[in-house]
């Protein structure tokens, strides 16, 4: 039989031993667990974040995989815990939108995890990651069925961030959903959503710059120079030739970006 595949994003950092926590929890309960960390890199507290990271990640892993997603500064509150199954993958996370990016796609079926004999016990009010999240995706992992984790429910969160809002006939405000390691800014503007931009006049603002070059590579503009990029998760990025576009702007995770296109 294959090992059991459980996947952690988080906005824990490394420096910490919350992950280290987490993951000997989830070998605690399920030892012969194979766990990969998809990122623990999430900007604190920014839940758009948290669900591009794991709406880019998921797929690549084989199905039965459980996926921890924890960025929850609303731990301790009234906030649910639920669990997600959903192109035959299950997801533990709190219900605060950090999965929206994956069920405003998938077919899906939407849990409270409320059988709190597979939690760990007391229950901490700061680190739900150890004692909810990890425990449930282990038990998950380990063959206990979905359904003994709680009812289903259809009225979970279901947050804006994701969608561009049109505010003009030639104009639409968005969001920064990601700054990588490079320093290129992914929008919330997706290449399907605007299929002929190459073909049209179009200025992208962000941090009061216009950019209006759009470029097949990297190496396409010139050296210095922002232009706007269709990156490998289908959004366009603001991005710069061997230069960091959020320090070129001064933007950050979650800013505004507004596209005008002709």
């Amino acid at each position: 039989m294959p090992k059991p595949i459980l996947t952690l994003t988080t906005d824990f950092g490394l420096a910490d031993h919350y992950v280290g926590v987490m993951k000997g929890v989830i070998l605690g309960i399920c030892p012969e667990a194979w766990i990969a960390d998809i990122s623990h890199e999430a900007a604190p507290f920014d839940i758009a974040e948290g669900a591009y990271l794991i709406a880019q990640a998921w797929k690549y892993f084989p199905k039965k995989t459980v996926h921890v997603v924890v960025v929850d500064p609303g731990v301790g509150s009234a906030r649910r815990p639920i669990l997600m199954e959903a192109g035959g993958h299950y997801f533990v996370a709190p219900d605060n939108g950090v999965l929206s990016m994956i069920y405003s796609r998938e077919k899906h079926k939407i849990r409270l995890i409320s059988a709190e004999r597979y939690f760990r016990q007391p229950v901490s009010r700061t680190f739900h990651g150890r004692d909810v999240f990890a425990p449930v995706a282990a038990h998950v992992a380990q063959g206990v069925p979905a359904a003994r984790m709680g009812r289903a429910i259809d009225d979970y969160l279901r947050p804006a961030f994701e969608k561009p809002q049109q505010t003009g006939k030639h104009m639409w405000n968005g969001r920064i959903l990601k700054i990588d390691h490079f320093g290129n800014m992914v929008t919330n503007f997706h290449s399907a959503d605007f299929p002929d931009l190459e073909k049209r006049d179009f200025l992208l603002t962000a941090g009061g710059r216009q950019i209006g070059v759009l470029a097949r590579h990297y190496a396409e503009a010139g050296s210095g120079e922002l232009f706007i990029i269709v990156g490998s998760s289908g959004y366009l990025e603001i991005s710069g030739n061997q230069i960091s576009a959020a320090r070129e702007t001064g933007c950050q995770s979650g800013g505004p970006v507004e596209l005008n296109v002709w």
